[in-house]
This record gives C-alpha cells, structure tokens and sequence, in this order.
C-alpha cells in the first residue's frame, strides 16, 4: 500500500511539474509528503489492530420474560430497521369434470353448484368439461416494522379467484398486529386453517368452517403451548326467502340481510408434539328487512350459535390426521360450502337453520417428496318447513391424491375429487372430476 501511494504521488507530481513555476512546485512537493506521512501512519494504525486478540465473548444476558406485562412497552432496539417479505405462488390447474358445474365456479369443485334441476339451475347442458386455470395463484407482503409501542406486523396477501368464480383480484388478508391486538381482515377465529387438509382442489371439504373476515381480535398465552382469543367479526347472513317468494315474488324480492351487530368469536387452542386441538364458539344476531317498505318492514332477527373442534393429530412419522366437527344454528356463512342461516318456518316466521359439518382426512408421505391425502366431508342442515324443494339441504365430498414435490418450492401431482348436491326434496346430483396441478411457490 506504501509503494502505491507513493507511486502516485510520484505520478501526480510529475505530471504537475511541466506547468507550475518553482514556488508552487515546492508548495505541491511539501503537501503530498504531508499527504504521504498521514496515510503512512494509518495504514500502520491498521496493521497494529490486526494484530490485536480478538475480544472475549459477553456472558449471556437474561432471557426476557415471554410474555412481558400488559403495561409494559419494549422499545425498539437501536439498530432495529422495518423488514418485508414478499410471497406467493404460481399455479396452473388442469381440470376435467364427469359431469357438470356451474360455469362461474367450474375451477373449484363445490357441491351446492352442482345442477340438480335441468333446465332451470346454472350449468346444466353436456356432460364433461375441461378446464384450465390459474385462479390459484396468488401474491403476498409481509412486513415488521418497528415503533414506539413495539413491532407492528402487517400481511397483505391477494389471490385471483375473483368472487363469482372469475380470474380477478381476490383479497385473502389485510392484517395488522401490535402485541396482542389485530385488526383486518384475515382467517376468522371461528375457523382453523392448520386442519386444512393437504389437497390441490381450491374449495376444500364442504364440512368444514372456512372465512376471512373483518375483525377485531386479542390474542394472549394461557400457559405453555396454550393460547386463547376473543374477536368481534363483520357479521354476514345468507336469508332464503323460500316458499314465500312462490306466494308473493313482490315480498321475497325485497327482502335482504340485516346485521346490527359484530359477532362474537371465542377461541383455544393447545399445541403439543402429537398435533394441535382447538376449540371455537360463536354467537350473533342474524336478520332479515324489507327493502321495499318505508319502514322496513316486516323485520326479524334471530340468535345464531355454534360450537367449531379441529385438530390435527400426528398418528406417526409419515401419518397426520386432520379433523373437524362444527355445529349449530345460523353459522352457514361460516361454512365452507353451502346452506342458508335464515329461513321461512311453516308459518313464515323467521327461523335460523340448523347445520352440521364434518370432515376427516388422513395424510400420507410416501418419502421425502411424494405425498398423499384421502378423505371425506360433509355439510347437512336441517330445512324449515317454509324453504321450497329445490333449498340445499346436504352437501358431500370425498377426494384422493398423489403428489410429488419436485424441489421444495415446486409441486405437482394430480387428485380425483367427487361430490353430491342433496335438495331438500330429495332429489340429487353428482359430479366427479380429475385435476392436475402444477405449483411453484416462493
């Protein structure tokens, strides 16, 4: 490092000595030696560090407690900066159905879109269709961001299976959390999205409780591996005016939802090396008004309740069996598929409908990269005696797969999936589909 600096200096001053007269010559000369002394001192400063042990290791500090007291706020660390995680997956499905869907949810297999009356319900026509999608994928942002009153964490996530089955933007989660708050959107506390079975098919077992809602949640520990949560949710209610539009189209068609309230959601859940179990109630008011009255009337709300247990249990190494029983009345749209929360009695009195939904599913490894998942599901409900024939009154899925990952971030395998649609007068229909997927995520 010397010989280069005084090659150039060297360099610099003879390049400078053809046009300088003799004084400045001398000034010049005088000021790169004084150049050269300082950078020689610096350099010999940095070989002496070099040469100096490294410093011993600090003791370990404490550990802090886990969860620090309600009042207390942690600041940032000083070098604490914001982080942002990027997510997603590409997918592509490849689907062919035995028989028919309704055209706008053709890319997933879901029993209550099912035709059963034909003509009349959306999709009947030829059997067999082929469809490609890629509804599934999706993108994500996650990010951490420090502040005063601790790490705030956000996740935003889209994917593009639009609401009524077309290739648009779908919002999956816009969530916040500061300690033990959230607010946003994200997977209700009614649901456990960890017993969701290891399948391709969008949709999922029709028996199991399955929304992203708007909420506001607080989560705490209640012991190790134990937490527990309590969140009011944007209430929804799916009405079926039933026979009384047969009676009078003029009253059905003017009748719509009415929610004055949140719902109410409680939440635990255990977490232990064999798997997890949770357990979740729900209470709300579900209504019903008028939309072409004055007043608003007639009106009427009901009470809604029901009672969610999931888990998924690690039978062995190579086994995991996922389960879920959810029951109640008035939580449908809660439900993964199917079913009305409101409906006509015999005497047109509102009334909220009993659901029952299950599922079981058990997963296989094979190996390292190729997996499997079989299983079964179900969604029932008990119809009013003021619902019309052709009302949902049960829907049934069942599906296998074989899937192979490629590398750890891109899977492929195909699935044989059926389902049936069961009106409440009986009659039925059914489909059976095939459905290759490829999907590279990260």
């Amino acid at each position: 490092m010397r010989k280069t600096v005084l090659a150039a200096s060297a360099l610099a001053f003879a390049a400078g000595a053809q046009a300088q007269t003799a004084g400045e010559l001398k000034d010049m000369l005088e000021a790169a030696m004084r150049t050269i002394q300082d950078l020689q001192a610096r350099v010999q400063a940095l070989e002496a560090q070099q040469r100096m042990p490294a410093a011993s290791p600090q003791p370990p500090q404490a550990a802090a407690p886990a969860t620090p007291p309600a009042t207390a706020v942690a600041p940032p660390p000083a070098d604490a900066k914001p982080r942002v995680e990027v997510y997603g997956q590409a997918m592509l499905d490849a689907i062919h159905d035995a028989k028919r869907m309704n055209p706008a949810w053709q890319a997933a297999l879901r029993p209550s879109q099912i035709p059963v009356q034909c003509p009349g319900d959306p999709g009947c026509g030829k059997d067999g269709a082929f469809t490609m999608s890629v509804r599934q994928s999706s993108l994500g942002v996650r990010a951490a961001i420090p502040t005063t009153a601790g790490e705030v964490k956000t996740d935003l996530a889209f994917d593009l299976f639009g609401t009524d089955g077309s290739t648009s933007i779908h919002w999956l989660r816009a969530w916040a959390e500061l300690g033990r708050w959230g607010v946003g959107q994200t997977d209700s506390a009614f649901m456990d999205i960890d017993a969701f079975p290891g399948i391709i098919d969008y949709w999922g077992p029709p028996g199991m409780v399955f929304v992203r809602n708007p909420q506001l949640r607080y989560t705490a520990a209640a012991g190790e591996g134990a937490t527990w949560s309590v969140s009011l949710e944007a209430p929804n209610a799916i009405i079926d005016t039933g026979k009384l539009s047969q009676v009078d189209p003029s009253l059905g068609a003017g009748v719509a939802a009415h929610n004055r309230w949140p719902d109410l959601v409680g939440s635990v859940r255990l977490d232990r090396d064999w798997g997890h179990v949770k357990a979740a109630a729900l209470v709300r008011r579900i209504g019903f008004q008028t939309t072409t009255t004055t007043s608003g009337e007639p009106a009427r709300e009901r009470t809604g309740y029901g009672l969610n247990l999931t888990g998924a249990l690690k039978a062995s190494s190579r086994d995991t069996l996922s389960w879920g029983l959810a029951g109640g009345k008035g939580i449908a749209s809660y439900m993964n598929d199917g079913g009305t929360d409101l409906a006509p009695d015999a005497g047109f009195r509102a009334q909220a409908v009993n659901s029952l939904g299950y599922f079981l599913y058990l997963g296989h490894a094979w190996s390292d990269r190729l997996t499997s998942s079989i299983g079964y599901s179900q969604h029932r409900q008990d119809n009013t005696g003021g619902q019309a024939g052709n009302a949902f009154h049960a829907g049934s899925y069942a599906s296998a797969n074989l899937l192979y990952a490629l590398t750890s971030n891109v899977l492929l395998g195909g699935e044989y999936l059926w389902a049936r649609r069961e009106n409440k007068d009986g009659s039925a229909a059914g489909d059976s589909r095939f459905q290759f997927s490829t999907r590279v995520s990260f």
